[in-house]
């Protein structure tokens, strides 16, 4: 057996203190197992120990694996885990100094090591960082102390970096401790959190002694400043809400480090160093701090298996990995959707604890002013009050106003009137008023008092809607009901949707807190924050009741609740006993339901379908059935996209939006009018090119150009554009003139980034042929772009134009200076030369593949690819809609094989949304003198499910 012989100088050394076993038999194990494998002769090299620590690490982490997997507590596992780290610390530094006092002599000084940061907290997950500090005494120096360094950076630092872990490292004295504390954030919060893992206490206390003497003398206002700004740019960051679909474990609302930035804010300002200490002060009730330590061990434990499965570092909970990560910590479900569902919940309900705790917290612990809650009352509202004699005060429905706090009276004011727990919200919203945290508290305790007598009452229906009618007040008093879960509990069949998370591309949001962002994106539009937010109101106040929307909007996905699927149908259902129970009007349900079921509708049509077709707009028109619906929807499609993620919407999509608004209440006019309008259009339009003298294009080729196109093509196309078209035909004309017959057929091509749209525009002036479309697709995807548009047009002297809106795959206009000349080449080798494209575009999906299977390991979200052929009658239209998971060449395989089944593709609608490809295609045949027949469609149907199911 091995045996550790230790120098006489490590026997002189016996202030240097080794880490504490905790009463604890996992921690005990830990150091038996040690004690047995890395015990080394003298002598033996650090080379050859490596393989001894390694094997002690792996199977170590093995049995903290098996521990997480049995259920044992999250904190526990990151408390062991940290204990495995000590060990391994502690033995490398006592071979350090062994291996000094060996070769150098007497030991020049005591020092100590020290675990800082999440690893000083005694809570490290499978991939956190180690960070240490060395800490030695003042005033040394000389070649010895250099050494002396120089052989514990290199036998404790090298070994750990050895062994794979990222540890970050310091060296200081005390003095230099404090005096980076002061300037550095980070370095007082690394110090604050502090243990020693082995050395010198008496060093280790001494620091600690003079930095709590630093921190009591120091004013804590600023520290705090700085910690509350982190955090707020840390929520906005994750979009303030806890309620992401997938949420950051460490930084998002609600996360880890709101759990610690508190009390680093509450050890600063007041010494109170856990949640223990802030509960025995009686600043935070029993219930309250086992809800919190409870939060924080769920967050914990669901780290160590997010580590564990993606083998690495990370925080976010991607939608993909969450089936596993469910299963992972022992959701039983079979079914995915289940078993996600209980997962979610229970994060969401700790997050959302994390979150409104240390929110309450920050109140009374008055963290936002310099007042002390230990001198000027604690959480008693009377006392402070008291206090404050002489500030005026105003007595409301069992509640005190002042200083825009609302109080209550009583501690029965709810069980007096239940009514009231409505209606403070109410007073609420008129005073412009917060709530304090005992009134939170109260409400809060209070909730069972909403019972079916309170639900249906007239009284509260009355308050509630009252709410709901205050233009750009709405969303804070709704977030606020709903945090303290009166809004759930008043409205059951929205408190359905609570947690819910759901199960697409589009949405970051659980169903919830999707809701209350549309109504926090109506707050927007009644208060103009914007142009395009002044644009839709001035089309709501058209409405003879605008405010409705609000209710619209607080009901739109209230079907939810029953399965996304049939949503708006069954949305219809839920929502007309609410509306009865509000007291709404017959002539107001009708317009509020026909919304809800139709919420859809209007993003769908410009989505899929051509707008600059008039049969469009028309039927949309007749579907809509008049302009109060027109106006209300067009708000409602707005306020709903924006309150699905941040990104979905932007400039090209609003205009699309717009565009349909527009041209569908025109269909509201009188018919002859409207065609008046659209004949004068193209009039304006041809004089104004005329007008132009556009250089090199002749008269009577402006004339062929308005002859030979068909109207719609001026009505759709701004000036700017059709000049751009003539210009265009005109070199393509010139072209066959002067060159050889190859030539003749080479595409004219203006590439342009547009900086409203932020999108590249690519226009295509080339000769009509069958197969156009997909050869321009594919040289497209060869340059590596995302095609987010097109739209297409022929002359009827054959000249086809074809324009494309493109972006980079990260988003935004095309950045890649290279990929205009890629598609350049690649379209006029296909054009010119009849090359294919197909050859180059499968190695290119086969490069992705190999990529994506190397990533392996993560379960992807269930989303079946779609496939739908019909003929639309109302357009007289034969449509394809495609939903399939996006990679390269599915643009170019779709196009391709519904050329070759001897179709043409006369309109296409193309849209990418997070990795999702929604295709839309209008089809002809080729020879337009044939029908379409049932057996067409049926092989092209095979085919295309074919290339969306590989």
């Amino acid at each position: 057996m091995q045996s550790h012989v230790r120098s006489h100088t490590f026997d002189a050394f016996l202030h240097f203190r080794p880490m504490p076993i905790q009463d604890n038999p996992l921690f005990r194990r830990l150091h038996k197992h040690a004690q047995k494998r890395l015990v080394f002769d003298p002598g033996v090299s650090r080379s050859k120990q490596l393989p001894a620590y390694k094997r002690y690490i792996e199977l170590e982490s093995e049995m903290l694996k098996r521990y997480h997997q049995k259920g044992t507590p999250g904190l526990e596992v990151c408390q062991a885990r940290a204990a495995m780290v000590d060990v391994v610390i502690e033995n490398l530094f006592l071979a350090a100094l062994d291996l000094y006092a060996t070769e150098h002599g007497p030991l020049p000084c005591k020092m100590a090591v020290l675990a800082t940061g999440g690893y000083g907290r005694q809570e490290l997950n499978p991939h956190s960082d180690i960070d240490i500090m060395f800490l030695y005494p003042e005033k040394i120096s000389g070649k010895h102390f250099a050494k002396f360094q120089e052989v514990l950076a290199e036998e404790i630092l090298y070994p750990l970096w050895d062994l794979g872990w990222k540890v970050g490292h310091a060296s200081r004295n005390a003095k230099e401790a404090i005096e980076e504390a002061k300037s550095e954030i980070q370095s007082k919060n690394a110090i604050l959190e502090s243990r020693i893992i082995c050395g010198s206490e008496p060093l280790y206390l001494d620091m600690q002694r003079r930095f709590a003497s630093y921190c009591k003398k120091e004013n804590s206002k600023a520290y705090i400043q700085q910690r509350l700004a982190d955090e707020r740019g840390r929520h906005a960051k994750f979009g303030n809400t806890v309620y992401l679909q997938e949420p950051d474990i460490k930084n998002g609302v609600g996360g880890l480090r709101d759990y610690q930035n508190i009390l680093w804010m509450a050890n600063i300002k007041f010494g109170y160093g856990s949640f223990r200490e802030i509960n025995k002060a009686k600043l935070l009730r029993q219930h309250l701090r086992d809800e919190m330590e409870a939060a924080y061990d769920f967050l914990l434990r669901t780290r160590t298996e997010l580590h564990l499965q993606n083998r690495r570092p990370t925080d976010k909970i991607d939608l993909e990995q969450q089936p596993t990560i469910a299963a992972g910590l022992g959701y039983p479900q079979e079914d995915i959707f289940e078993r996600v569902e209980a997962f979610m919940k229970d994060y969401y309900t700790a997050a959302r604890t994390i979150y409104h705790t240390s929110e309450l917290l920050k109140e009374r612990l008055a963290l936002s002013s310099e007042d002390d809650p230990r001198s000027s009352g604690g959480i008693s509202f009377r006392e402070a009050l008291r206090a404050h004699q002489h500030l005026p005060l105003k007595r409301v429905d069992g509640f005190i106003l002042q200083d825009k706090v609302l109080s209550p009276e009583q501690k029965s004011v709810f069980t007096e009137d239940p009514l009231r727990l409505i209606r403070v919200f109410h007073l609420m919203q008129q005073f412009g008023a917060k709530l304090h945290p005992d009134l939170k508290f109260r409400i809060s305790r209070s909730l069972p008092l909403i019972d079916h007598d309170i639900i249906n009452h007239p009284s509260a229906a009355k308050s509630f809607c009252s709410i709901l009618r205050s233009p750009g007040e709405v969303y804070p008093i709704l977030k606020l009901m709903h945090e303290l879960g009166v809004l759930g509990r008043y409205l059951p069949e929205f408190g359905q949707l609570t947690c819910m998370v759901q199960h697409e591309y589009y949405h970051r949001y659980t169903a919830d807190e999707h809701v209350l962002r549309t109504i926090k994106h109506l707050d927007a539009v009644f208060q103009k924050n914007t142009s395009v937010d002044t644009a839709y109101e001035t089309a709501l106040r058209k409405n003879d009741d605008p405010l409705l929307l609000y209710l619209i909007l607080l009901l739109h996905d209230i079907g939810k609740a029953e399965g996304v699927k049939g949503h708006d149908v069954n949305g219809v259902r839920i929502a007309q006993p609410i509306l009865t129970r509000f007291d709404i009007s017959d002539e107001q349900q009708e317009q509020i339901l026909f919304i809800i079921r139709h919420h859809l509708a209007m993003s769908r049509i410009w989505q899929r379908f051509d707008l600059d077709d008039p049969k469009t707009a028309h039927t949309f028109a007749e579907f809509i059935e008049d302009p109060e619906k027109l106006r209300f929807l067009y708000v409602h499609t707005y306020c709903d996209a924006r309150g699905t993620a941040p990104t979905l919407w932007n400039d090209y999509k609003d205009t699309m939006h717009r565009t349909l608004y527009q041209r569908t209440l025109e269909q509201f006019e009188n018919k002859a009018v409207v065609e008046q309008k659209r004949k004068n259009l193209k009039a304006s339009r041809h004089q104004l090119m005329l007008a132009r003298e556009i250089e090199g294009v002749a008269k009577d080729e402006i004339e062929a150009h308005f002859d030979r196109l068909p109207e719609r093509y001026f009505i759709n196309t701004k000036p700017n554009e059709i000049e751009l078209h003539l210009r265009m035909v005109n070199q393509l004309l010139t072209q066959i003139q002067q060159a050889d017959p190859t030539g003749t057929l080479a595409p004219i091509i203006d590439w342009s980034n547009d900086i409203d749209l932020n999108m590249t525009v690519v226009n295509i002036v080339t000769w009509d042929r069958a197969g156009l479309f997909y050869k321009l697709a594919g040289a497209l995807t060869l340059a590596g772009v995302n095609i987010v548009s097109t739209k297409a047009i022929s002359r009827s002297d054959n000249i086809s134009i074809d324009t494309f809106y493109i972006m980079d795959l990260e988003g935004g206009a095309v950045s890649n200076e290279k990929a205009h000349t890629i598609f350049q080449t690649h379209i006029e080798d296909a054009l010119m030369h009849g090359r294919r494209l197909t050859s180059e575009i499968e190695r290119m999906e086969a490069k992705v593949k190999s990529q994506k299977k190397k990533l392996g390991g993560i379960l992807p979200a269930p989303l079946p690819p779609t496939l739908d052929i019909y003929h639309e009658p109302s357009l007289n239209h034969t449509i394809i809609e495609v939903q399939a998971e996006d990679r390269a060449g599915l643009l170019y395989g779709l196009a391709r094989h519904i050329y070759s089944r001897g179709f043409d593709i006369s309109f296409a609608r193309i849209a990418t949304e997070r990795g999702l490809a929604i295709d839309t295609f209008y089809i002809d045949k080729i020879n337009r003198q044939e029908p379409i027949s049932a057996k067409n469609l049926s092989e092209l149907r095979v085919k295309l499910n074919a290339i969306i199911n590989e």
